[in-house]
């Protein structure tokens, strides 16, 4: 092994001087790929009737790019620990970036559709990636710092996408939701170079598991498909069960394969690890929430409250200062109160804020609770981060980022899918009793998992605390 690779293995004695450039381009890149996601929906239904697609193949221009996102991030995690993750950093961005110009001049909906999962491939090289250049640049109170900054930018990317979405679908028309990509990603292709230090793929002697890539990238699109029928056919259709049975034996054979595979795509101990599945629930969970907010809040505004897009999004800028205030001060406070306390408080306040938005009715007693139910939110995407990836050796950087990363795709097509069903007569008929039950199933959810962090976060003391002793020191 080189003498480089040797100091990028272990924690670094003197930081690189540019790491907080390198995030913040990092996480303006990875700002995008969230935006992409919320500023798409507002623009949908002039893309549709621009390109005359039915409502099946429009369905596909948002899940084509979450099918290919969380389909394939383990894969993109574990080419970032092979190939070197500043490499796969500027592949997948290219690619994106590629994507979205061909998305802008898209002319038919096979075309807008191809383009869509092109940019769910470069996503999916770029955000696990992105994410283990942060685990690697950062160490100790100041990957804390670094990840509630990343965490808090995740959160926001959500609400100004409403606002951003519409206000370019009213202006220059729906083909700039793409375009706007553009500069974006060629100055930060670019910048990025530039700051980023060189970084040796850290793991030796592995080569790329072609089966277990396979077998991932199928049995996570088939879950999330299943996730997105979910909402349209209901949770006791044939073809959900079916997809649903059929996701499970893929995951099966996944685990069989990983358990004799020389080189596995990721090592069977890693995912089992308590830290690491104490961060992957609280992502799945406080993602499946978020998600739930949003979709609830922006149907509330619009349908039940009357308000139009444009003013829809501004609304939700409270809520996404909320979830960075809440983010920020977990990056903060997380060496000081540990994960555990952290994650438990997040759940309470996010339960609280959601029964508040229940119990009232009006738009700024839900915009307000809302915002507190954020703020607790945003606190959980720190403690995910801080807590999964503080348990792992650099050489394993990549491929749990990419572990963590499919937990927040599969968090985000579940939210959506079960608020589909639970405020469904709200959403076709108007009224708020629908989003009523959904803010209380969602505060129940936030209660129940509060419950499980307790018991599934070790406790700060003997050997149960060595695990959190990395993230907090």
């Amino acid at each position: 092994m080189s003498m480089t690779s040797e100091t990028l293995d272990t924690p670094a004695t003197s930081p690189h001087p540019r790491r907080w450039r390198a995030l913040g381009l990092l996480a303006v890149a990875n700002l995008m790929l969230i935006l992409d996601i919320t500023v798409v929906a507002v623009a949908m239904p002039q893309l549709g009737a621009d390109l005359g697609m039915s409502r099946d193949a429009l369905t596909w221009v948002m899940s084509g790019y979450t099918l290919a996102f969380g389909g394939l991030m383990l894969t993109g995690g574990r080419l970032a620990d092979l190939v070197g993750p500043r490499r796969i950093v500027l592949t997948g961005l290219g690619v994106f970036t590629i994507a979205s110009l061909v998305a802008g001049l898209a002319t038919g909906p096979g075309m807008i559709i191809a383009a869509r999962v092109g940019q769910g491939l470069g996503a999916a090289l770029m955000s696990p990636a992105a994410l283990s250049l942060v685990v690697r640049l950062f160490d100790g109170e100041e990957r804390n710092r670094a990840l509630g900054i990343w965490s808090a930018l995740g959160g926001v990317g959500a609400a100004l996408g409403v606002l951003l979405g519409g206000l370019i679908t009213a202006g220059p028309g729906w083909e700039w939701v793409f375009l706007v990509n553009l500069p974006v990603g060629a100055v930060v292709l670019v910048a990025l170079p530039r700051v980023l230090p060189s970084m040796p793929a850290p793991a030796t002697g592995g080569r790329l598991d072609l089966v277990g890539a396979a077998l991932v990238t199928a049995a996570s699109g088939v879950l999330i498909y299943a996730f997105i029928e979910a909402g349209d056919s209901g949770w006791a259709s044939p073809r959900l069960l079916g997809l649903l049975s059929l996701s499970l034996v893929l995951f099966l054979c996944l685990a069989l394969w990983l358990n004799r595979a020389t080189h596995p795509l990721v090592d069977p101990r890693l995912v089992v690890r308590r830290p690491v599945l104490a961060g992957a629930f609280v992502l799945f969970v406080g993602t499946a929430i978020m998600v739930a907010v949003f979709f609830l809040g922006t149907f509330f505004l619009q349908e039940a409250a009357g308000h139009g897009p444009l003013t829809t999004g501004l609304l939700f800028l409270p809520v996404a200062v909320a979830t960075m205030i809440g983010a920020q001060a977990a990056g903060r406070t997380i060496g000081r109160l540990g994960a555990r306390t952290l994650a438990v408080s997040g759940l309470l306040v996010a339960a609280a804020g959601l029964l508040g938005a229940a119990i009232g009715g009006s738009t700024a007693a839900t915009v307000t609770a809302v915002s507190l139910a954020s703020a607790g939110l945003g606190a959980l995407f720190v403690v995910a981060s801080a807590t999964a990836l503080g348990s792992v050796e650099h050489h394993e950087a990549g491929v749990a980022s990419g572990l963590l990363s499919t937990f927040h795709e599969l968090g985000a097509s579940l939210g959506a899918a079960v608020m589909s069903g639970v405020a469904a007569a709200s959403l076709t008929v108007g009224g708020a009793d629908g989003f009523r039950r959904g803010y209380t199933v969602a505060a129940g959810i936030a209660l129940a998992s509060a419950v499980v962090s307790w018991f599934l976060f070790a406790h700060r003391s003997g050997h149960a605390a060595d695990d959190e002793a990395r993230v907090t020191r």
